[in-house]
């Protein structure tokens, strides 16, 4: 009886770590303390569509903090799942925003997808 109620706690805690991976709870109470609208289900989903929802969601942070609050996660998705530089774009949409260049984020999306280094674009 005792090994069995071990067994049964060993997989509880298991799921437990399970679930606060998949659905990343602790970056989900991130985003929410941020002022972001992202559900534990929508972390979720982007690990399951291989997207990294830390990169993701800490862009978005940025973004927010920033004052870019037309940037959407889905944005961001499909800029990474293209092959893109979520890091890098946001980096430089800050950049630019900061120096009063007019970027937007189709704009900056096309020239990291074009292969040119965006944040280098707008330094310079």
């Amino acid at each position: 009886m005792q090994m069995q109620t071990e067994i049964i706690i060993a997989i509880v805690v298991a799921g437990v770590m399970f679930l606060f991976w998949f659905f990343s709870i602790l970056l989900w109470i991130s985003a929410m303390f941020s002022g972001l609208r992202i559900s534990p289900f929508q972390l979720g989903w982007m690990r399951i569509r291989q997207v990294p929802p830390s990169k993701i969601v800490r862009s978005l942070i940025e973004a927010h903090q920033a004052g870019l609050k037309n940037i959407t996660r889905q944005d961001l998705e499909a800029h990474h799942m293209s092959g893109g530089d979520v890091t890098n774009l946001i980096h430089a949409l800050v950049s630019a925003d900061k120096a009063n260049i007019p970027l937007t984020f189709h704009q900056a999306a096309a020239i990291d997808l074009a292969g040119r280094n965006v944040l280098d674009a707008v330094n310079t």
